[in-house]
């Protein structure tokens, strides 16, 4: 994941919006309201501006100069930036909402914490899909119940015989195609979870509308850090490799600035109302 193509947004766009809406469903929303979150189409689309511009430079850098590793490592790579920004985001998240909350004025406070579901639905989507990739792989590997197991088991409903042996070894096979069809979907889950959770910042908007545009800059600029100490991702010049890396965090944390300002001059949303201060 480059950081020239990533945008956190305050809320998810395109197919991601269905996701999102698909936990607003499940969990529901406390939200802030209109006047803590108002919905502005500028920012929405200048949001989506840079994203877009941002994953089209990305590919042409690809396309335009060679893998300085193989396909595959260069796959793996893009895989660990998403779990990094994961993991960034979500420790950004939870101490930018820790932070609300301790400074938050009491009544203040009550209202954070009645919008935390969202954060929380986030993180929970998030962790099933590694939990379920891991009980299928266990299941794939017999290291959960054995043949030795499910004879036992059948034999005590059923009493010794060729049939709990024929039962025992049907069970396996069926739970093992399962499995392994489990298997198969939860690594696209949690791709598809992760890049929401990313997008959305945890849903940190939830909680505030602040809270985005304060906790991308964070995402970016530790993004450009592990790309400038792990090495680039194609053989182009210097020049060329560098105006992209920057390119990222300054545009991102440009737009988060112009993000802030608006929300204050056009709306009054300031961090010091938002506390109740």
């Amino acid at each position: 994941m480059s950081t020239a193509g990533t945008q956190a947004h305050s809320e998810a766009t395109g197919p991601l919006a269905t996701v999102d809406e698909i936990f607003r469903t499940v969990m529901g929303s406390h939200a802030p309201d209109g006047d803590e979150r108002p919905e502005d189409r500028l920012i929405s689309r200048m949001q989506t501006a840079r994203t877009l511009l941002g994953l089209g430079g990305a590919v042409w850098l690809v396309l335009a100069y060679p893998l300085s590793t193989g396909r595959e490592e260069f796959v793996l790579g893009k895989l660990v930036e998403l779990g990094m920004a994961c993991a960034v985001l979500l420790t950004g998240s939870v101490l930018g909402i820790t932070a609300f909350l301790a400074a938050g004025a009491p009544d203040r406070r009550r209202a954070f914490a009645r919008r935390l579901a969202g954060p929380l639905v986030c993180v929970l989507a998030l962790a099933l899909g590694p939990a379920v990739f891991w009980l299928a792989l266990a299941t794939v590997k017999g290291d959960l119940v054995g043949e030795v197991e499910l004879v036992e088991f059948y034999s005590s409903l059923l009493g010794r015989g060729i049939l709990c042996s024929v039962l025992s070894f049907l069970t396996l096979v069926i739970g093992c195609l399962l499995a392994v069809a489990v298997l198969i979907v939860s690594v696209p889950y949690t791709i598809v979870t992760a890049y929401a959770c990313v997008t959305s910042c945890f849903r940190a908007s939830d909680v505030h509308q602040l809270l985005p545009a304060l906790l991308s800059p964070l995402l970016v600029w530790s993004l450009f850090a592990f790309q400038l100490f792990n090495g680039p991702d194609v053989a182009a010049p210097p020049e060329v490799l560098y105006t992209f890396l920057l390119g990222g965090p300054l545009s991102v944390t440009a737009l988060s600035v112009w993000e802030v300002r608006r929300l204050r001059t056009r709306y009054g949303i300031t961090l010091r109302n938002a506390l109740g201060r």
